[in-house]
């Protein structure tokens, strides 16, 4: 198989393989927002064409929701499973873009030149660096690599409601050797990344309640029990002085990270300072003894989202709450139960109720982490392969964030996943002016050549 071939297909066609790119951004395809559900239908319908110009049996396939786009295409080796999702996030508030969103432009800027436009990285660019590297493949050989099966999500940036039903009643046809997700980053603009580790989430809102109404702080203020003290006491409560979770259990299944991967983190060279001095910070407050990446990456955090009691309008009203509620989120990484969590922090919570006052749980969500098997020799032939495209070499790194879809994967369809994107950390994700850096999607589609490269020779 002759890569250089495919490489130099890949650059001889990036403005057609832009082109492509624009008209696919131009669909509103915004899945939590049922205004724009005949658009997210488009953009299935656009995805399952242009995977057939590629000789891939594609399908649009219905769910109780938005559909999912599905391709198969045969051939020797291993059986790859590619995921990606096509919808987008709303683009409010419009007014602080700086150009219509669903009007892409490839736009010069002081850092480079950049794809502008919502979606633009998140995930229809990403999406298609695997789909273009499939193409030039196709092109210069006649045939794809592999056997590819290609999963493409509607619903992903509204919760996935859809998800894992379709795959529990699909596994047979999806399951695969080995997950390929590209709904990921770089570690830097130039140094190239597989996710290997994936922060699992717990949420929790809690309400305390004291008197059956607000009251007058002069009347009963010292001789009424106040929900919003008592909030404010469970809240302090769970750190301790050094930066510890206090919650019983907490730490019960987390285990350090392997020799390997801690020296590869090292050998990033993370600068913590620079990294809050982006957002007006300087002081890593975490854990005490714990680097910078360990904190964001591998270790297991308790924030407080969000309070509410009492006044908060203009002016001031002297009051005592009659409730008071906070929310409250738990990344989880390694063996951490998230439900036997839950169990322990409203446990201890209860136990810091006060007789005169109630407590109330809300549950917003628990899922476990997820970690990758880098053992794997899947996992260092794609690392070798990305540091051959690249000017660093590629690391191993964690995520902060979660990404459901690669526990699903193990759970539901028994397989690894590999996270594999381009994106940087100034893409503005979720947020006015999206962009999708142009080198990324170039380098990006070449990226994805060599690893298929790598996987199937």
């Amino acid at each position: 198989m002759s890569l250089k071939a495919v490489l130099s297909k890949i650059d001889g066609e990036i403005p057609i393989a832009l082109d492509r790119l624009t008209s696919f951004l131009r669909i509103p395809s915004i899945s939590t927002d049922p205004a724009f559900s005949d658009d997210v239908d488009r953009a299935a319908d656009w995805l399952v064409s242009d995977l057939s110009t590629l000789g891939i049996a594609a399908a649009k396939r219905p769910t109780n929701g938005h559909p999912m786009v599905v391709g198969h295409v045969g051939g020797s080796g291993p059986h790859l499973l590619f995921y990606g999702h096509y919808d987008v996030q709303p683009v409010d508030p419009i007014e602080l873009w700086s150009r219509d969103p669903f009007d892409p432009a490839v736009l010069d800027t002081c850092r480079g030149r950049v794809i502008a436009g919502r979606g633009s990285s998140d995930d229809k660019g990403q999406l298609m660096t695997f789909v273009e590297a499939c193409r030039a493949w196709k092109s210069v050989h006649g045939h794809l690599p592999c056997r590819l099966t290609f999963l493409f999500e509607g619903e992903e940036e509204s919760g996935s409601p859809s998800l894992v039903p379709f795959l529990k009643d699909n596994s047979d046809e999806l399951r695969a050797d080995l997950a390929l997700i590209c709904d990921s980053g770089m570690f830097d603009p130039q140094t190239p990344a597989i996710t290997t580790s994936l922060r699992g989430l717990l949420g929790e809102e809690i309400t305390i309640t004291g008197a059956d109404r607000d009251l007058h702080s002069g009347s009963f203020g010292g001789i009424a029990i106040n929900p919003a003290r008592v909030l404010a006491r469970i809240v302090a409560s769970l750190h301790d002085e050094k930066g510890r979770v206090t919650v019983p259990g907490f730490y019960d299944d987390v285990s350090e990270l392997p020799d390997m991967i801690e020296d590869q983190r090292k050998a990033l060279g993370f600068d913590e300072s620079a990294f809050l001095g982006e957002v007006g910070l300087a002081r890593p407050a975490g854990e005490e003894g714990r680097s910078g990446l360990e904190m964001i990456w591998s270790r297991p955090t308790c924030e407080v989202n969000g309070i509410s009691s009492g006044y908060t309008g203009e002016g001031f009203k002297t009051v005592l709450p009659s409730k008071a509620s906070a929310k409250i989120s738990f990344r989880l990484v390694g063996g951490q139960r998230p439900l036997r969590l839950r169990e322990s922090f409203r446990e201890m919570v209860r136990s810091m109720v006060p007789p005169d006052c109630t407590v109330e749980f809300t549950g917003h969500g628990a899922a476990p982490a997820c970690t990758m098997a880098t053992d794997d020799p899947s996992f260092e032939l794609a690392r070798n392969a990305l540091s051959d495209e690249w000017p660093n070499e590629a690391a191993f790194v964690g995520s902060g964030g979660s990404i459901p879809i690669a526990g699903y994967f193990k759970e539901i369809l028994g397989m690894e996943s590999m996270l594999i994107g381009f994106a940087r950390d100034d893409d503005r994700i979720h947020s006015p002016n999206e962009k999708y850096d142009l080198e990324s999607f170039h380098k990006g589609i070449r990226s994805w050549a060599r690893v298929l490269a790598a996987l199937t020779q």
